[in-house]
């Protein structure tokens, strides 16, 4: 298909929805854990054989998952019209992205250049670091900044804590080589007794920079990152099983793999975050109301804060009520509980199905700079979550460095 072709495309697409586009689903496999299965999907869908199960839904997505097997579009997303897929949303910004982005940050920005998604593991994910800018680089990739919020109502599965970094004293006293033999020797998982677990709370969250070791827990998370899926993966045993070492050097140069070996990953480590002793006072995310959205008919909160990379909000909107959305650029939306009306398109959770596609939106710039009615047509509160790019949210909260 051409240039041309495309764009017309896009613009008809969005012409259609009135700057409102559907999307389907991203579903993404993986091989190195078993899924948790709350996703949504018949039990017998998840299993794909030597492709792994599927443990993720990634959510307007313009990036392939980076796996050996499966197809080539693998993790994008497809615009949806009159019940099939358009095309990519990848295409769509590559091709038109003054339509979808605005003309103001598409002068800035190249992509959306970021990435939803909801993990869903039925263990803990194995002690792993994403790669800084500079490594990512080396090896023609993108860094993984990223931040987790954990939704109400779900189970928590066997392990709901998190290991984040290392424990301070390894960095104040430059102890780095603690961790080496757990990646030489590749047999366990005992590398874990050099980091620190906190729990995953229902309703909260973490922002995490590129660079900090950390072992994901196994409640059904929620997670923005930049639009990347480069890792190292630094804990040889999960589930009861070892995993490919290969998996050690996903994203490590050869040149360094070769001169260093597994000491190449720790210098990798963003060794300042990862033995910061006041780790959870300077990443951990609670809920913050947006005071300048509150309505009668409903609320917006932060949950997605602490940097310029990215930002998200929670919207609730109460039963039978509406409320006036407003944002500063363009959005991708889930909507998570209920269902009603998002700006003149029917929504609803849960249905995701190919025919329907209503749990799932992208809002162009130009319909996300105007006032949108989004009305609750339930008994039940209508929850949406809303992510956005790098730079939308400047006004996003930080989180004052601690102790303070």
């Amino acid at each position: 298909m051409g240039h041309g072709q495309v764009v017309e495309q896009v613009k008809n697409a969005i012409e259609q929805g009135k700057g409102i586009l559907r999307l389907s689903p991203a579903w993404v496999a993986r091989t190195f854990l078993g899924s948790g299965r709350r996703l949504g999907l018949p039990q017998e869908a998840y299993d794909l054989g030597e492709r792994g199960d599927i443990s993720e839904r990634w959510l307007g997505a313009t990036n392939t998952a980076d796996n050996p097997l499966g197809p080539s579009d693998e993790g994008l997303s497809y615009i949806v019209q009159d019940g099939r897929k358009l095309i990519t949303l990848k295409d769509a910004v590559e091709a038109a992205p003054e339509l979808i982005m605005g003309e103001d940050y598409a002068r800035t920005h190249r992509s959306l250049d970021r990435l939803a998604k909801i993990f869903d593991f039925c263990n803990r994910l194995p002690y792993h670091i994403h790669q800084q800018r500079e490594d990512a680089a080396l090896v023609g990739r993108k860094p993984k900044e990223e931040a987790y919020y954990f939704p109400e109502g779900v189970d928590l599965g066997p392990h709901p804590e998190t290991f984040f970094g290392v424990h301070p004293y390894i960095v104040a006293q430059q102890r780095f080589d603690l961790l080496l033999p757990h990646l030489v020797a590749w047999q366990d998982d005992s590398i874990l007794k050099h980091a620190r677990a906190y729990l995953q709370v229902p309703g909260e969250g973490f922002h995490l920079p590129a660079g900090v070791p950390h072992a994901p827990g196994t409640a059904l998370t929620i997670e923005l990152q930049e639009e990347s899926d480069v890792f190292a993966m630094m804990q040889a045993e999960v589930d009861g099983k070892i995993i490919s070492k290969e998996l050690l050097f996903k994203d490590v140069h050869p040149e360094q793999r070769a001169r260093l070996g597994e000491a190449a990953v720790l210098k990798q480590i963003n060794w300042e975050v990862a033995g910061d002793p006041y780790f959870y006072e300077n990443r951990h995310l609670s809920p913050i109301l947006v005071e300048e959205t509150k309505q009668p008919g409903g609320e917006e909160y932060w949950i997605f804060y602490n940097t310029t990379r990215f930002s998200g909000k929670k919207l609730i909107v109460k039963p039978g009520m509406s409320y006036t959305s407003l944002d500063r650029g363009v959005y991708n939306l889930l909507v998570w509980r209920g269902k009603g009306i998002y700006g003149g398109r029917e929504v609803e959770a849960g249905r995701f199905d190919l025919e329907s596609c209503l749990d799932e939106l992208l809002i162009t710039h130009r319909a996300a700079a105007q006032p949108l009615l989004v009305e609750n047509t339930s008994d039940e509160a209508l929850i949406i979550f809303k992510f956005f790019g790098p730079d939308i949210n400047p006004d996003a909260p930080r989180i004052p460095p601690y102790p303070r």
